[in-house]
């Protein structure tokens, strides 16, 4: 009778180690693809940051060349028959004041995608954290299973049940994020 009994333990222990190796991989394989999300999502923002860069350095220039044309039409307009020189300045210092407006809503653009892509690569973090704690308790779990079909022992498969619960709870949170 009592080899009978022990025969059942083992078989639900043998299935419960089945369910947690599925779920161990599963969470390593999603935890790995969100890993890879989060690194092309920092990609995506360092390339926008970097085209906001090219963007700010563009406008300073602009911003210099108007400087340096407002102070050459004010030394001209000190002096007679400069006016037509003048109006020249005065229309590229208009073109490069709407330029410089131009770079400045362009990198309001481009600083919100970069934002953006920042945000969603802090998510896909927060989601590949969990898979990867899961998969540490998963992975214990098992090692426990197989030492509690080495020695017979049930209470080290119990453990290693509860530490699968755990697993599981994280593998699920990493899906829903629910803390």
């Amino acid at each position: 009778m009592e080899e009978v009994n022990k025969e059942k333990w083992l078989t639900w222990m043998a299935i419960t180690t089945i369910l947690i190796a599925v779920a161990a991989t599963l969470s390593t394989f999603k935890g790995g693809g969100f890993s890879t999300r989060s690194l092309l999502n920092q990609t995506k923002a360092s390339d926008q940051w970097a085209f906001f860069q090219a963007k700010s350095i563009k406008k300073d220039l602009y911003d210099a060349r108007k400087e340096n044309l407002e102070v050459q039409v004010a030394s001209l307009e000190k002096q007679k028959g400069n006016e037509a020189l003048v109006a020249k300045y005065n229309g590229q210092i208009a073109d490069y004041t709407q330029k410089i407006k131009t770079y400045e809503s362009e990198k309001e653009d481009i600083s919100k995608t970069a934002k953006g892509f920042e945000n969603l690569r802090d998510e896909s973090k927060i989601h590949s954290d969990k898979f990867g704690i899961g998969v540490i308790f998963l992975q214990i779990s098992i090692l426990l299973s197989s030492i509690a079909t080495l020695s017979k022992k049930k209470y080290v498969w119990i453990c290693g049940i509860i530490l699968g619960a755990i697993g599981i709870f994280y593998f699920l949170d990493g899906l829903l994020l629910f803390y």
